[in-house]
């Protein structure tokens, strides 16, 4: 590094949780776009909020944790957890005042427009209304219901995670007792929003299920007289605290902590704005919350219930067309997947070339009589994976199968212990991942006695092994029957079940201990060229950065003249524009239908350029704590399907946001301008013929990206 330049500086950072704040900003972006049709907007306000709950869950949740434990030292933006959780609080206020606003103001209005009308205060029910919600109550909902008095001999309830619940003050009818706290749980096992009769000629009218309860709350407690009654839901403490050295059993321990996740702190409570002061001052008592942590909310809690709406029956003109994945070109349906991986290594670009192969891959290699083995990592499937069928039905078949399921991937613990569990009772041999390490690698390998000898053939990808997601994210993938990728794979799988290192590999890279370098190295690379005269480039997609190493990296390079676009769509600790350090390096951030996932990096290497994709973001976790892949683009057509992808989404005008150099995300100035939607780009590009797409790659022009 130059000596007179510190690119470690924490004024060159920006704080890893604002960072996130500022994304899903972008994501409540797309509510507010005009030009997006009207449930597709409202899709995004219910998203934003399920980000949020997650952020609060995990990351708020870690800083508590901090704070707590005394933990001082700072983080890469010189913030202490304090520091942290007070910043979070005030951008996070401003996020949902902003969300609430979009959804009263702009979404409620619009919908109307649309004749469909939600009704948050049950008062507004006319007589028709009111008959059939009182019905409905008795006959659904009434039966259903807990209502739990809270008294001497009745301790304060587990109030579970993110469940909405009513609480309540009640006083004895003719007693003078005091008033006492009730509380029922709006039950999760029904919908959220009903359907009533519309007072709209042709229209469609909605009610929320904490509305019924609340009208006809009183029949919860007879001989009480309701005070008053408002909604409220609490967040807790999410994150699992497993010692997996001291664990025996890891898949019981995650077990055990899954059934505490519901007693973890209270660190969030949304309450009903206007909501009775004595009520307020029981929750926040009993739930043991600081006022810091209190949300009243403009609205109805908890705005996810709108994503229930998106599927609206005689809608189509508010939602975007489905889009249908198309063939991979190189794949014939006529012939098995094996011949067609034969002829050359396969790019799949998702969701816009369908998953499907995939899904085939493990089928076929299942029923196959010449396929020995199968081995897998899976980090989240669906919920009715026929991967894990496939791979059950090869072990039935007598094939080993190998596969490593992480029982730790946050959120989806309980749904692989019910996979895990079912391969193991299959016959596959199942492992549960590594000690103090997260397998995150997307890596599958399918072993063939052909007449030429065992042949591997290899699937590697930047995305989970989930046939549902593969429709919404963007991702990469590769087949390949490489004979160094299929040593390097064999070694991956033996180093995942057997703590076998290997000294070197041939081409893939694998974190935690060889990919930090690698990256550190490509990097350096570009900065020798430039500080040599010679042209540095560097181009990287990816979901977040916030690695100092890495970053201090790209300020050298920077600093010495490379070019370099970064493609991130959430986290982003760089900060582009400072004199001397980062004025070389652009931040784009694509938000759009699909969820940008796919990880990409290139490097001009001097005019001889290296493609490679992987399952790592720059996040000292992926890079130190997870088992990671990264793999190379080796073929020339594929390097040219991988660059045209980079390309596309730099010269995106309609949903990038480009980061200033003040840390705000600005959308670009479209007006004059050729309009380039990327994602719409690669739609319009995988409905090409098979035919005409072979002559659509040899016709591109290789070009660098700056010039786009």
């Amino acid at each position: 590094m130059e000596k007179d330049k510190d690119f470690t500086n924490s004024n060159y950072y920006e704080n890893r949780e604002l960072s996130w704040l500022k994304f899903n900003s972008r994501v409540l972006y797309e509510a507010k776009d005009k030009t997006i049709p009207l449930l597709e907007r409202l899709k995004f306000v219910g998203i934003t909020s399920s980000n949020l709950d997650e952020f609060f869950m995990v990351r708020v949740a870690s800083l508590k944790d901090m704070v707590h434990a005394g933990y001082k030292k700072k983080d890469i933006a010189g913030m202490t957890a304090s520091e942290q959780l007070a910043a979070i609080n005030a951008a996070t206020r401003a996020l949902v005042d902003s969300q609430y606003f979009t959804y009263n103001r702009s979404m409620l209005p619009l919908l109307k427009e649309q004749n469909i009308e939600i009704i948050h205060a049950h008062e507004a029910l006319n007589e028709k209304q009111k008959a059939f919600v009182d019905n409905y109550f008795q006959d659904s909902v009434y039966p259903v219901l807990t209502p739990m008095a809270v008294d001497a001999s009745k301790p304060f309830p587990l109030i579970r995670n993110k469940t909405l619940n009513i609480g309540a003050l009640i006083k004895r009818k003719g007693s003078d007792q005091e008033i006492e706290f009730a509380t029922v749980q709006v039950p999760s096992v029904l919908p959220r929003i009903v359907e009533i009769p519309s007072a709209i000629e042709n229209g469609r009218t909605f009610i929320l299920l904490e509305q019924m309860i609340e009208r006809n709350i009183s029949k919860l407690f007879l001989n009480f007289k309701v005070v008053c009654a408002f909604p409220y839901r609490i967040m807790r403490n999410a994150d699992l605290p497993i010692d997996e050295d001291e664990a025996a059993d890891l898949l019981k321990e995650i077990q055990k902590q899954l059934k505490k996740r519901q007693w973890g702190e209270v660190i969030r409570l949304e309450v009903e704005e206007g909501i009775e002061e004595q009520l307020l001052s029981i929750l926040k008592e009993e739930l043991h919350v600081k006022d810091e942590d209190i949300y009243e909310i403009n609205g109805p809690l908890d705005l996810t219930f709108v994503m229930k709406l998106y599927d609206l029956e005689d809608c189509d003109h508010l939602r975007y067309k489905k889009f249908r994945p198309q063939p991979v070109p190189q794949i014939h349906p006529e012939e098995d997947i094996f011949t067609a991986i034969r002829r050359g290594d396969i790019f799949m670009h998702h969701p816009y070339h369908t998953f499907d192969p995939v899904v085939e891959f493990i089928r076929q290699a299942s029923m196959d009589k010449d396929v020995l083995a199968i081995k897998q990592t899976l980090y989240r499937v669906s919920g009715n994976s026929p991967i894990i069928a496939s791979l059950a039905q090869a072990a039935e078949n007598g094939k080993q199968v190998f596969v490593l399921v992480e029982l730790k991937a946050r959120f989806d613990e309980e749904h692989n212990i019910v996979w895990a569990k079912k391969l193991e009772q299959a016959g596959c041999h199942v492992i549960y991942g590594l000690v103090g390490l997260k397998t995150h690698s997307k890596i599958a390998m399918v072993v063939r006695r052909e007449e030429e000898g065992i042949r591997r053939y290899v699937h590697l990808g930047t995305g989970n092994y989930n046939d549902s997601t593969a429709k919404l994210y963007t991702d990469c993938g590769i087949f390949t029957c490489s004979e160094s990728i299929g040593e390097d794979a064999t070694a991956v799988f033996n180093m995942l079940s057997g703590y076998s290192e290997p000294l070197s590999w041939n081409s893939l890279v694998v974190a935690p201990i060889w990919l930090r370098k690698k990256f550190l190295k490509l990097i350096s690379r570009e900065t020798k060229y430039a500080k040599e005269g010679k042209e540095g480039r560097i181009i990287a997609k990816m979901n977040s950065l916030c690695d100092k190493g890495i970053i201090a990296a790209l300020y050298e390079a920077s600093a010495a003249g490379v070019k370099i676009d970064l493609i991130i769509r959430g986290i982003c600790c760089l900060k582009v524009g400072i004199e001397g350090i980062s004025e070389n390096i652009r931040v784009r951030s694509i938000v759009g239908n699909f969820l940008e996932h796919s990880r990409i990096f290139y490097f001009l290497n001097d005019g001889q350029p290296e493609f490679y994709m992987g399952s790592a973001d720059w996040m000292p976790r992926n890079l130190d704590r997870r088992v990671e892949i990264l793999f190379p683009v080796e073929e020339e057509e594929i390097k040219k399907s991988v660059y045209h992808i980079l390309e596309v989404e730099l010269a995106d005008n309609v949903k990038a946001h480009i980061l200033n150099k003040d840390g705000q995300y600005e959308k670009i100035d479209k007006r004059g301008k050729v309009l380039v939607n990327s994602q719409e780009q690669f739609c319009k590009e995988a409905k090409i013929k098979k035919e005409k797409e072979k002559d659509v790659y040899q016709d591109r022009v290789f070009i660098p990206a700056e010039h786009v």
